[in-house]
Parts: structure tokens; C-alpha cells; sequence
């Protein structure tokens, strides 16, 4: 069965790897005091679209856009006053959270064709609520005796080695009256989002997947879940947008090529669904070789042209479930230039008009973690977390984004009305001036200013 290289499945409830969200500043940068200290900006920020991309219609302005994904081990999983901490930040700036119904942190939800079990999912999203956030479920993954195995609770070996297979067809109804339930139990989660990556319906990537298979069950799970709750929003195909060094695809740029047989994936779900919305992808910004083009900041260009090439085709609103920007062959980049380039990888989405993009929060239950949101010993916010906060903050869905630049090539920018950040994509320090000031900007540091 595939899986992405480096997500490793576990058992039980600390299951899989990793969850979202953004950047942070660097000592002595200007920025507004009242956001670091998390209280609201004086002034928010408008909700007119950016001049030059085209307005994703149905998002509400205040949309946080910026998330995260809870994996096997999160902050419900330690202590109570663990969680209470990192719930009580959260809460400072609410954002989009997301869980699976199986695996990533929730045991089997269904161990028989009439009995469930709740308790994980009870656990997590009491999570999501005690912190403030706006919940997402994902719709997966299936219940052992819908996929062949046998009925009762999923053993060890089966959460390595079977949680990635896809009902089979025969069961399409059974896990969309499983989806059902999930609906209407949890009636303040409002987005549902239908499966992750093809799981069990792409199991080679070279060649075509298996798009009749999960796009028939793609729509059962619609039909049920709206028949249950009207008011919920529903969104797919989840579906890997991967990218190599060369190939025949539609889709490519100094980044790679697109595997066409996702493009292809896509746009047979798209023809084909009872109804959607919002269209969900996810991605990494290197190559299956491991390989950054033309490096680690311009291989981030390509979560902009797929972002293009699905908006072209549709006016739902684009959702990144998730995104992944450091090579996963055990590569190691300096935590300043891994923010940087995370920073980088964020104005993309916001640039190229995407509505959502979740962090997959990395599963760490101690230690150190730097990619983490919190930290895994004491839940105290970490510079991803920051960074994330901040993004939600200034740049939520529908942000009037202005034309800023830099004198300096190798700073990037983003800006609304009220506040801005630079990045500097360089090892090296830079004095550059942006927005008719001069700044001195350390080895890839992350600036933000008021404007």
C-alpha cells in the first residue's frame, strides 16, 4: 500500500505523523505589540479581493484560512493541564482545526456494523472547542470489517499495515451511513471533508488511480451526509497533487511536472461528483526524488499554479489539507530557514487565493520538536505557532492584499492595509527598503511591521 514517504502509521491512538500552520518573528523585529501579546488588532483588515487574482466567491472575509490537522498525539492525549494550556493560546487567535474519524489520534469508531465508539473523538473535539476552533472532520479512514478484516476493535498490526485501505465497494453505503452519524453527532462540526490522498485507490502512483472507485463513494458519502445535515459543507477528492523532475503533464513549471494521472484523478471526480463545497488537494512542494527546483524557495511556486490551474477550472474555494515544503529524506535545514521558507510557502497560498491551508501538526509526545506548534514537554506556543497566529490574524481569507516590494530581490513580501511581513529567502543579511522604509533584515528572518 503507498504511503508518503516519512508518514509513518503507529497503533492505537497515537497514530501517524504531523498537523499545520505558520511561521514566527525574530527578536527585536516591529511589530505590533497588541498581536504578539494576542490581543485583537486595532484596526482588521478589509475584505476587498487583491486586484490581481481572481475572488474565490462564498468565503466569508473573517475566514481564519489558516489551520491545522490533530495527529496521533496532540495536546488531549497528555494532561489535563497540558491541554488547558495550549487550548487557552489557541484561543487567543481561533483558527481552523481538523481531525480524522480513524487513525490520527481516534480509534476504531465503528469496531461492528451496530456499535460505536466515540470516546477519541469525544476527546478531540471537546479539544477544538474548549480552544475556539472552527472544526473540520476528514472523513477517514474505514472501519476494519468494511475493508476485509474482521469485526471488534482494530488490532496492532492492523493500524501499520491496513489503516490506508479503501472500503471495499460492497461497503461504500456502510461508510457513508458511518460518515452520516459522524454528522450528526457532532452537529457543531460544519466541514466534512471526504477521505485523505485516494488512500487504497491509488496504490501506484505511476499509474492511474482508481478515480471511478472513490468518486462512487465520494458520492454516497455526500448524498448521506446532506441528507443528515442539510447545513453541512462537504468538500473532496483530498487528492495528492505530485510533482517530478520531468513527465507528460498539462501542468508543470520550474518546480517540476504535476503528475498528470492527479490532474486526471481530479478532473474525473470534478465532471462526475453529486455536488461539492470546496474542492480539497494537498501536496509537497519537492519532487518524488526528494528534490527542491529549483531550490527550497522557488519550489514553493508550485502550490501558486496548481492553486491557478484548480481556480480556472472552478469557483469553489480551494483548500489545501495539507502542504509539505522540507524534503521528508531526514533532510534537516536550520530552523530559521525552515520558518523562512514555511512563511514563503504561506504567502503563496495567499497570493495565488487560496480559501484554506492546514499545517499537519507534527506527532511528538515528548522531546524537542521544532516544527510543533507547542511545545511537546510544556505546551508553550514555539515559533511555528507564532507564526501561524499571526497569519490568521493579518491575513485571513478575503485580505485586501496591497502591492508592496522590496528593493532587495531576495525579500519577500505580503501586505494589507494595516500590516505586512518580509521574509528574507537569503542566508545572508540584507538591508532592503519596502513600503518607502528602509529594514536590515537578519539570515532568513521573519519580519513583521504596521504599516
Amino acid at each position: 500500500m503507498w504511503r508518503r514517504p516519512g508518514r509513518r502509521i503507529v497503533s492505537g491512538a497515537a497514530l501517524v505523523a504531523t498537523a499545520l500552520v505558520v511561521a514566527s518573528c525574530s527578536p527585536g523585529e516591529s511589530v505590533d505589540r497588541a498581536a504578539q501579546d494576542g490581543r485583537q488588532p486595532t484596526a482588521a483588515p478589509s475584505a476587498a479581493p487583491t486586484a490581481n487574482i481572481k475572488e474565490p466567491p462564498r468565503v466569508d472575509p473573517a475566514w481564519p484560512r489558516w489551520g491545522f490537522t490533530h495527529t496521533g498525539v496532540s495536546a488531549n492525549n497528555v494532561t489535563p493541564q497540558f491541554e488547558q494550556t495550549v487550548a487557552q493560546r489557541l484561543a487567543q487567535t481561533p483558527m481552523l482545526q481538523n481531525q480524522h474519524i480513524m487513525g490520527f489520534g481516534a480509534l476504531n469508531p465503528q469496531p461492528r456494523p451496530r456499535e460505536f465508539y466515540w470516546e477519541d473523538l469525544d476527546s478531540r473535539t471537546n479539544l477544538m472547542r474548549r480552544s475556539g476552533g472552527t472544526q473540520i472532520m476528514t472523513l477517514c479512514c474505514a472501519p476494519d470489517w468494511m475493508k476485509g478484516g474482521p469485526e471488534g476493535p482494530t488490532q496492532d498490526s492492523a493500524w501499520s499495515e491496513h489503516l490506508e485501505d479503501a472500503p471495499y465497494p460492497k461497503h461504500f453505503d456502510d461508510f457513508a451511513r458511518l460518515s452520516a452519524a459522524v454528522a450528526t453527532k457532532y452537529r457543531d462540526v460544519k466541514y466534512f471533508m471526504v477521505w485523505n490522498e485516494f488512500k487504497g485507490f491509488w496504490k501506484d502512483h505511476s499509474k492511474p488511480a482508481d478515480y471511478k472507485g472513490y468518486t462512487a463513494m465520494y458520492n454516497k458519502v455526500y448524498d448521506a451526509v446532506k441528507a443528515a445535515r442539510p447545513d453541512a459543507q462537504v468538500g473532496g477528492p483530498y487528492l495528492g497533487f505530485d510533482s517530478n523532475r520531468t513527465g507528460n503533464s498539462e501542468l508543470r513549471g520550474p518546480w517540476g511536472v504535476v503528475n498528470q494521472n492527479a490532474l486526471d484523478a481530479f478532473e474525473y471526480w470534478f465532471e462526475n461528483k453529486k455536488g461539492a463545497d470546496f474542492v480539497v488537494v494537498d501536496g509537497a512542494s519537492v519532487t518524488d526524488a526528494h528534490e527542491l527546483l529549483p531550490d527550497a524557495f522557488g519550489a514553493l511556486g508550485k502550490f501558486s499554479a496548481v492553486t491557478t490551474w484548480l481556480r480556472e477550472k472552478t469557483d469553489l474555494p480551494v483548500w489545501w489539507s495539507e502542504w509539505y515544503f522540507v524534503p521528508e529524506d531526514k533532510t534537516v535545514w536550520p530552523e530559521p530557514m525552515r520558518l523562512a521558507v514555511q512563511a514563503a510557502s504561506m504567502i503563496e497560498f495567499a497570493e495565488s487565493g487560496a480559501a484554506t491551508a492546514l499545517y499537519w501538526n507534527p506527532q511528538v509526545k515528548q522531546g524537542t520538536c521544532l516544527p510543533c506548534m507547542w511545545d511537546p514537554r510544556t505546551g508553550a506556543e514555539q515559533p511555528t505557532g507564532r507564526l501561524m497566529a499571526d497569519f490568521t490574524r493579518w491575513f485571513p481569507a478575503g485580505a485586501r492584499l496591497e502591492a508592496v516590494t522590496s528593493s532587495a530581490p531576495g525579500v519577500r513580501v505580503l501586505a494589507q492595509p494595516q500590516q505586512m511581513v518580509m521574509v528574507n529567502t537569503t542566508g545572508a543579511k540584507v538591508t532592503t527598503t519596502v513600503d518607502g522604509r528602509e529594514f536590515a533584515l537578519g539570515p532568513y528572518e521573519i519580519r513583521w511591521s504596521g504599516r
